[in-house]
């Protein structure tokens, strides 16, 4: 399971518990620093993983580019030992998900897979 555990339904089903955590979940994705070398928090999802590599595949021509863009820049900047001019940041509103959907899809698809393999055919 590459994208693990999550409690976001269960938060966003509360309006307290969203109030109390969204500040805290800001504040850690500006602490993460991934944004301050342009970077969107999927990029950073493992890509060992064989359900991440088949998601990757389903990108489009337009998303593989600018992940490769994204990667490349975050790269040399690191490399350099700098971040990324501020202007240049990944703002928290650009900072969507691309790949989460893709990786929910080929999960789905593969309970499916084994619901169907593992099905038990009897004769009446």
């Amino acid at each position: 399971m590459p994208l693990g555990l999550t409690l976001a339904p269960k938060v966003l089903a509360s309006k307290t518990l969203t109030s109390w955590v969204t500040p805290v979940a800001h504040w850690y994705a500006n602490l993460a620093g991934y944004r301050k070398y342009g970077l969107k928090y999927d990029d950073l999802v493992i890509e060992e993983y064989e359900d991440v590599q088949r998601a990757l595949h389903r990108l489009t021509p337009r998303e593989q580019y600018d992940r490769a863009y994204r990667m490349k820049r975050a790269s040399h900047a690191s490399v350099l030992h700098n971040v990324l001019p501020k202007e240049e940041w990944t703002t928290p509103q650009e900072d969507v998900r691309f790949l989460t959907p893709h990786v929910k899809e080929v999960e789905k698809e593969d309970k499916e897979r084994e619901m169907w393999d593992t099905v038990f055919v009897s004769r009446k």
